[in-house]
């Protein structure tokens, strides 16, 4: 009877003991860090560059993944952060763009817009805001779900939708930078009915200001950027107010004709901001000081708008990165000294990379191109009046998206699905469209890799066109030659930077391919809890201890 004793006490002291070091295992704090806009290949361009202390510390110690890439399209900012925190793609979390077409309200739509609740912050409407379109659950979520509601859940970026898609519909907050007049960071009553102590008194300090009062130079010798493209070329726009895309950048006078505040975002100074309301955030907060497990999502939004304006390839986008490894060096080194540097867990990622500017391209003889979205639309209504006799069945293309005017097509006694392949038959033979498939096809056929598989990805029964189009390669939809964009499903917009590092994680690197969709299965691994309920990604054993 003693022996039996003993090994059931045996057994229940294993069990407990096991329980407690998987407890003990879990980070304080996680920190997620999405970079808009970034190409893997930023990492390798400029890595001679970078310092040992930001992009090379996490390279060093933590786990890369090489060949990571978002399997889904459209490659847009809210798809991505949403695809990143769900671990799922649109055809099942909702999010299929930024702006969609509604076919239910007919009318186009922001991502994160929703006027039941008002600003927090200013007497604006910049704070109408929440996640009520996103379907799934995310990461953060679950972790909340998993804790009984404990632990603190953060969002903040420059961007209220990178803000507000990451921490799900149960964050503590999201905060974001509200520029124009106003030049401070809000949120929304979804989230509070007063801005924390903590936010009120940095949105006092005058920090926005008085990085409008520093020009814009190069952080090394410009003669030594040698990764990039002259500073003076035909690719860029410049600045209102500014004959060229140049540097030095004089900030100060600039302001006033692009946007007051609003520059702050197009320029790596609006890095630097955002790194600077983190560490306020982390300290007002006092996330990672609790038995509980804190998430703080962090996006650094100005990267995108810098290249949008100046393409991949500029000395701007070359500066911009080497000044946000800086703050990405005093964000870690801050995270040591305020959670302990064997207490926090984080991930660095990108929501979606970008094309190198089409007309640049061009130049040099590879194939590219450009939509006009005008004419395109014209090609759509010739081809139902040919075939149909009326140029009224188009209710909306947008986001490469062909929607049907169903009235029209019903009172015309048509079927909208012979009219749906007609034209997916027809405009393949427009110029720059490379791949066009119905509704009908993405809903009965199932296409397991290429172009169309992520196409199907991003295809969403209830609120997706009824003809999906996909462009050439380098084909981007502008009417300007100038600055480039991100959207499509191939490499240079799929191929994005994934690294682990922290508590947990071993240091080392893969090669294999993985999807955007294995990180939120991969942390919920980690922090031993439930998957968000749409997820289809895989855990990445490779990167644990």
């Amino acid at each position: 009877m003693k022996k039996i004793q003993f090994l059931l006490l045996f057994v229940l002291t294993t069990i407990y003991g096991f329980g407690q070091q998987q407890n003990h295992q879990k980070p304080k704090l996680v920190v997620g860090i999405v970079i808009d806009q970034m190409r893997y290949d930023y990492l390798t361009r400029f890595a001679d560059k970078y310092g040992k202390e930001g992009f090379q510390r996490i390279l060093k110690e933590g786990f890369s993944l090489e060949n990571a890439h978002y399997n889904c399209v459209p490659t847009y900012t809210a798809v991505g952060h949403t695809s990143i925190y769900t671990g799922t793609t649109p055809d099942h979390h909702g999010i299929i763009g930024n702006n969609w077409y509604d076919k239910f309200l007919k009318k186009s739509i922001y991502c994160v817009d929703d006027n039941r609740y008002t600003t927090i912050g200013n007497m604006g409407n910049g704070g109408q805001k929440s996640p009520y379109r996103m379907q799934s659950t995310t990461i953060t979520d679950q972790l909340k779900l998993a804790q009984n509601m404990h632990g603190k859940t953060i969002g903040i970026a420059i961007k209220d939708r990178s803000s507000i898609l990451p921490v799900g519909h149960t964050a503590d907050a999201a905060y974001w930078f509200d520029g124009n007049t106003e030049g401070k960071w809000i949120s929304s009553s979804y989230y509070m009915d007063l801005l924390p102590s903590w936010v009120a008194k940095f949105n006092a300090n005058g920090k926005a200001k008085n990085y409008l009062k520093e020009p814009w130079t190069a952080l090394y010798d410009i003669n030594t950027y040698t990764e990039s493209i002259a500073d003076d070329n035909i690719y860029e726009a410049p600045f209102q107010g500014k004959e060229k895309p140049t540097f030095p950048y004089d900030i100060a006078n600039l302001k006033s004709k692009n946007g007051n505040y609003d520059i702050l975002k197009a320029i790596p100074a609006g890095n630097s901001f955002t790194k600077d309301f983190a560490k306020a955030a982390i300290k007002g907060e006092k996330l990672g000081k609790s038995n509980y497990t804190d998430f703080l999502a962090i996006s650094f939004s100005s990267t995108d708008y810098v290249g949008h304006q100046f393409g991949v390839a500029s000395k701007e986008i070359e500066d911009t990165y080497l000044r946000l490894d800086k703050d990405l060096a005093d964000l870690f080194k801050f995270l040591d000294e305020e959670v302990g540097k064997d207490q926090y867990t984080l991930f660095l990622t990108a929501d979606h990379a970008a094309v190198q500017v089409p007309a640049y391209l061009q130049s040099l003889k590879i194939p590219a191109n450009y939509i006009n979205s005008n004419e395109l639309k014209a090609y759509v209504n010739q081809i139902t009046l040919r075939y149909f006799k009326s140029d009224q069945l188009i209710e909306n293309i947008s986001n490469f998206q062909i929607f049907l005017n169903k009235k029209e097509i019903e009172a015309l006694n048509l079927d909208h699905q012979v009219v749906a392949q007609k034209i997916a038959d027809e405009i393949i033979n427009y110029e720059t469209i490379y791949k066009a498939v119905t509704a009908k096809t993405m809903q009965t056929t199932t296409f397991t890799d290429g172009i169309l598989h992520k196409m199907q990805k991003g295809y969403n029964q209830k609120f997706s066109g009824d003809v999906i189009l996909a462009p050439n390669f380098a084909t981007i939809s502008s009417n300007s030659r100038k600055g480039t964009t991100h959207g499509s499903g191939y490499s240079y917009d799929t191929h994005v930077p994934i690294i682990f590092y922290g508590k947990g994680i071993k240091s080392g690197f893969s090669r294999k391919q993985y999807n955007i969709v294995d990180i939120a299965p991969t942390l919920a691994n980690l922090l031993q809890i439930e998957f968000p309920n749409g997820t289809n990604g895989v855990i990445i054993e490779e990167v644990f201890r």
